[in-house]
């Protein structure tokens, strides 16, 4: 995929495709084409520091780390963006979640890996 303006995380999409963090400032979704599919800044009208660790959950929700502003940013398929860690970390790098709703976040200046509960699914 060429003309990415500092590629830094990616993370693929249920159902193909993939995310990109940049270091420009905006995150990037692909088809499994590799054509363009939207920018989260665009799309949500959210300006990133600093955009670092992407994953996408079992939803289809973008998950992002911002290294510059220490959160990180729930966006769903349809709906506004949510804060879900907005304390607590010092320089949010890569992350990944799980199924069962756990978002797990390496912090580097840290030297550990955060782990928080974001989703509880009804039984």
């Amino acid at each position: 995929v060429p003309n990415l303006q500092g590629p830094r995380y990616v993370s693929p999409v249920p159902g193909g495709g993939f995310v990109v963090s940049e270091e420009c400032g905006d995150v990037k979704v692909f088809m499994s084409s590799r054509k363009l599919l939207c920018s989260l800044s665009s799309k949500y009208g959210h300006q990133f520091g600093n955009p670092a660790g992407v994953c996408v959950d079992t939803d289809g929700s973008i998950l992002v780390a911002d290294e510059q502003r220490r959160t990180v940013h729930l966006f769903p398929e349809h709906g506004a963006p949510i804060c879900l860690v907005s304390t607590g970390l010092r320089r949010p790098a890569g992350m990944a979640c799980s199924s069962s709703g756990h978002l797990f976040v390496a912090d580097a200046v840290e030297n550990c890996v955060k782990v928080f509960k974001y989703c509880v699914r009804p039984p």
